[in-house]
């Protein structure tokens, strides 16, 4: 005949609760689960880290709100709910500015002996700004050119050959203007195979950074007669009196920039251009 008592009263874990140890499990908002003292069931909606709750709602809509820890039910089974895990989303490359993936844990070339010449002061800050990190990686010096007619002084100094390769941005060269005259004379001379000089068609940098990233729908046309930065001032509302209001107008352009998708690509086609020029191998 069987013992169904079994032979030793206090054989095995005896302690054990009937339907199990509570055991921890993240709080996950849908889950539905039943809160043990109130006989609430409802589905998880809510889940406040900072105050340690999470909310129930029932079938009714009936919303109620509990402390995260012992005393729920989930699938028939006592849980210590705690806050969901935070799931971390792989890392994705990193861009710089220019739209080129990031390069981690990569020092600065050492500079190269080929050169980017940028007409204009506010030109060489825009192309510091978006292509900065580029021509660091790549060891590329960027100088700053007072104006186009100082261009062929320059190259007399400089020496440009194919181990020398210069390439000058330049404001506004559009057909028959003393730029595009100036750039045509060095094209012919006999450096003109290791210099490459490309312009953009707008009559200042400013004007490369797209309207909307200022609020206009398109940059205000300027008289003639009037200095054409004053003017974009003057349309603005800026103060413009000296070259201390140009400069700081120009600051508070240049911070609306913050990677290429803020410029025209008229701009952007002609820097990547100069750097393909001065980086490719010889």
């Amino acid at each position: 005949m069987s013992d169904r008592y079994g032979s030793d009263v206090l054989a095995g874990d005896w302690r054990k609760p009937k339907n199990g140890r509570a055991v921890e499990t993240p709080a996950e908002l849908g889950a539905v689960v039943e809160e043990v003292e109130t006989d609430f069931v409802g589905e998880i909606v809510r889940i406040d880290r900072d105050l340690h709750t999470l909310t129930l709602e029932d079938r009714r809509g009936k919303r109620r709100t509990f402390p995260l820890g012992p005393g729920f039910w989930l699938e028939g089974k006592p849980v210590i709910l705690t806050p969901p895990v935070t799931r971390t989303a792989p890392a994705k490359p990193a861009k710089t500015a220019s739209g080129s993936v990031a390069v981690s844990g990569v020092k600065a070339r050492v500079a190269r002996e080929s050169r980017i010449f940028v007409e204009g002061r506010h030109d060489a800050e825009l192309v510091e700004k978006i292509w900065g990190d580029d021509l660091r990686i790549e060891g590329v010096v960027v100088e700053y050119l007072g104006g186009v007619d100082d261009l062929a002084d320059h190259l007399v100094s400089f020496r440009p050959g194919p181990q020398r390769r210069v390439g000058v941005l330049v404001d506004h060269l559009v057909k028959g203007s003393k730029e595009a005259r100036i750039a045509d004379s060095i094209r012919r001379s006999a450096v003109g195979k290791d210099v490459l000089i490309v312009g953009h068609p707008f009559i200042d940098v400013w004007q490369a950074v797209k309207p909307d990233r200022l609020g206009l729908e398109k940059w205000p046309s300027v008289p003639r007669s009037i200095e054409w930065k004053k003017g974009i001032c003057q349309h603005m509302g800026w103060p413009h009196r000296d070259q201390a209001d140009i400069a700081r107008a120009w600051k508070h352009i240049l911070s609306r920039v913050s990677s290429f998708g803020d410029l025209e690509p008229a701009l952007l086609g002609r820097v990547e251009e100069l750097i393909d020029f001065v980086t490719v191998d010889q």
